[in-house]
């Protein structure tokens, strides 16, 4: 099963962006048919910020310093038939505003309209509904609390390469805690 809502949301995203979320291959673009955009894995930055570029056959890097590498989150509210290379997830103990902060001065962001915008929302809509997590005890831990959530595109020359998710609190990996860092989804959108 595909995670629509994420997807839907990366092509939303290169729209915003002013770019097709289709673009031609070149096995099919002899016979002018579009094939969606794959996927690769991602790297960090020296400054602690999880880049992309790293190559298929590498392993991922662990951002360094306020990021930690949480493959347990991918797993949890990512879909299950998905190509698990084509997420990423970190946490930090950084509380959602400081990390944005932090990120106003990363010359990889782009900022179509709505983007990087913090917006409370219900756990379903911040998490998606696939993946393995307990949709019920997920909102049972958040009760009345919203999540605040903020998306947006990351890329290379104006083109999008990753879709970021940030989620502040997030939950422990056994959904029984909110924590009160943030959490980083990534998917990646660069080809292979």
């Amino acid at each position: 099963m595909v995670h629509w809502k994420l997807l839907r949301g990366a092509a939303f995203l290169l729209m915003l962006a002013g770019l097709s979320p289709f673009r031609e291959t070149p096995s099919r673009a002899a016979q002018g048919s579009l094939s969606q955009s794959g996927v690769s894995q991602s790297g960090v930055s020296q400054s602690g910020v999880p880049q992309s570029g790293a190559a298929q056959s590498e392993a991922p890097e662990v951002p360094p310093g306020e990021w930690r590498s949480a493959p347990e989150y991918v797993r949890l509210f990512t879909p299950l038939h998905a190509h698990t290379e084509s997420y990423r997830a970190y946490v930090s103990q950084r509380g959602l505003e400081d990390v944005l902060r932090g990120l106003e001065i990363d010359p990889s962001l782009l900022h179509p309209p709505g983007a990087w915008a913090p917006s409370a929302v219900l756990s379903s809509e911040a998490f998606g509904l696939t993946g393995t997590y307990d949709r019920a005890k997920l909102a049972r831990l958040y009760g009345a609390r919203r999540a605040i959530v903020a998306r947006g595109p990351r890329g290379e020359g104006g083109r999008p390469t990753q879709a970021w998710t940030l989620i502040s609190p997030y939950p422990d990996r056994k959904l029984e805690r909110l924590q009160p860092g943030t959490l980083l989804i990534v998917l990646n959108l660069r080809s292979p």
